[in-house]
């Protein structure tokens, strides 16, 4: 089984070593590392160059602008080749050397219990997430945590599950390019629209009850907080309806008071 790793870079070159290392150190080997770079205009292509050289995994390279971060992530979905793919942008890391084997002998482990009973592969794999600082160093647990059995009706309480720790079917992930209206949530529709399709079509979504991934503080919705609430909104709304959606930001609001 072939895993599928995409990370965007845009004048990343504080934060890429990073999550190239954490790369390097796994020890499953069939990985594919596709780095889809918007033109930078620092040292991150160089810094890729030089890991392509030097990795035991097959890393694909390319810079070329683009319309965005979206526009950048369905260039990566649609060049990925592996039977599982995830998103691990600069700054962010495999959570432990072992994490792409656990998440291989997770899916595996499903897909030959479906198998004998007529079914497909799942359609996703998932876990938790650990919040890191600017240095890579362990904060704490996401406070969105994952439920025990994930469904796409699932996100009406927040983004449960972090991108990063989502890895999606390839074959299902290319049927659904990110939607380029949303400038800082287009990755929480999407994850809806995946399972959505997951449900559609019978195919479970897999717990692996273990951290996947660190994803360091202050990413791009962190920086423009109140514009990606505004896109959340959007979003949720079109999925789950205005009224309820209304209803469950109340909620979070009074949670956050008197919490």
């Amino acid at each position: 089984m072939k895993i599928s790793i995409v990370t965007i870079t845009y004048n990343a070159a504080r934060t890429l070593q990073r999550t190239l290392d954490s790369v390097a150190r796994q020890t499953y080997a069939d990985i594919e590392h596709l780095i889809i770079d918007g033109v930078s205009k620092d040292d991150t292509v160089a810094i890729a160059m030089q890991y392509q050289e030097q990795s035991r995994h097959v890393v694909i390279v390319q810079s070329e602008p683009d319309k965005g971060l979206y526009d950048a992530m369905n260039k990566g979905l649609q060049k990925a080749t592996g039977d599982y793919l995830v998103f691990l942008n600069a700054g962010d890391t495999l959570y432990a050397p072992d994490t792409i084997e656990t998440v291989v002998r997770c899916a595996q482990r499903s897909h030959l219990s479906l198998e004998r009973a007529g079914g497909e592969a799942p359609a996703v794999i998932y876990g938790d997430t650990a919040i890191t600082d600017s240095e890579g160093n362990f904060l704490h647990l996401r406070t969105h945590r994952p439920p025990e059995q994930l469904s796409w009706k699932s996100f009406k309480q927040g983004m449960l599950v972090c991108h990063q720790a989502f890895y999606v079917r390839t074959d299902l992930a290319q049927q659904f390019p990110y939607d380029l209206q949303y400038r800082h949530s287009a990755d929480v529709d999407w994850c809806i629209r995946i399972m959505q399709e997951a449900e559609r079509q019978h195919l479970p979504l897999v717990n692996t009850h273990t951290i996947l991934a660190n994803f360091e503080e202050g990413g791009d919705t962190t920086q423009h907080h109140r514009d990606s609430l505004k896109e959340r909104f959007r979003v949720m709304a079109h999925h789950y309806g205005l009224l309820q959606t209304i209803i469950l930001h109340g909620w979070f609001v009074i949670r956050k008071v008197f919490h």
